[in-house]
């Protein structure tokens, strides 16, 4: 029964009607925002059905590959978002409410270009610390100069490390960076533009787009993975598939052998 139920839960058609239960839970959380009275009971009734099935899809699982089920963090993936949809609601704890939602994210664990995607953010991890690093330490450096440099004119900017680094933030991503801080900021100090445009090159265009480069190479790296253990697989395949004929062909012969003696015994 075990193997059964292992042999069903690995198929394409269970994953496949997974990821559209799960989609289809998305648009029914989607849609309990806005709905009322009796459309609000009958989506609400929906949810539940959804949450029982994925309830009954985590304890097949349990059941087919016991303790084994937890030596991939993909399944303990999707065992904590279940988990957490199976916590109590009310209306003093609105935010667990809210995670429902996260029922969405099991479509990573089931789809696997979404999956090589988190690996490969996962696997520049150690690299994407070391920016952060230097990200930080640059932005520390600007808001100290930033508040010594326009912070009496401007302290509601840079009056504060805290204060200019979030200003700091918001010209890094470019939003009203010009007409909003800058601007105003260089009809006091006309030569602001010397310490506002070095920053803007440094974290914008550089750092921003070593953090990107990092990732692109970390999910071709798992990419390469992949392919090398799936090809290793395949010449294992091949290895024990030349095995079983040389093995056949052997018993062949064999066979032959007793055919052609019995022959000889018995004319």
């Amino acid at each position: 029964m075990r193997q059964r139920i292992k042999h069903i839960i690995e198929s394409k058609v269970f994953t496949y009607t997974i990821i559209l239960l799960i989609v289809a839970n998305a648009i029914v959380l989607g849609l309990e925002t806005t709905a009322t009275g009796s459309l609000y009971d009958m989506l609400h009734l929906f949810d539940k059905i959804f949450l029982t099935i994925f309830v009954m899809e985590i304890l097949l699982k349990l059941y087919a590959y016991r303790l084994s089920f937890f030596q991939k963090g993909w399944n303990i993936f999707d065992f904590v978002i279940v988990s957490i949809s199976l916590l109590p609601m009310n209306e003093s704890l609105n935010i667990l409410k809210a995670l429902r939602i996260l029922r969405v994210l099991r479509l990573i664990s089931q789809i696997p270009a979404l999956r090589r995607v988190v690996d490969g953010f996962f696997h520049a991890m150690h690299g994407l610390s070391a920016v952060f690093m230097l990200l930080m330490i640059i932005f520390y450096i600007s808001a100290v100069m930033a508040v010594n440099l326009f912070g009496e004119q401007f302290p509601q900017w840079f009056g504060s490390v805290g204060a200019a680094m979030y200003s700091l933030f918001q010209i890094m991503t470019l939003e009203s960076w010009s007409m909003g801080i800058v601007r105003p900021v260089m009809e006091v100090y006309p030569h602001a533009w010397m310490f506002f445009v070095p920053f803007i090159l440094i974290t914008t265009f550089s750092v921003l787009n070593l953090l990107i480069g990092i990732v692109v190479n970390s999910m071709q790296v798992v990419q390469e993975k992949e392919t090398n253990e799936l090809n290793k697989h395949l010449n294992t395949q091949d290895m024990k598939t030349e095995h079983i004929e040389s093995k056949l062909a052997r018993m062949e012969q064999l066979i032959d052998e007793m055919r052609a003696d019995l022959q000889k015994k018995h004319p």
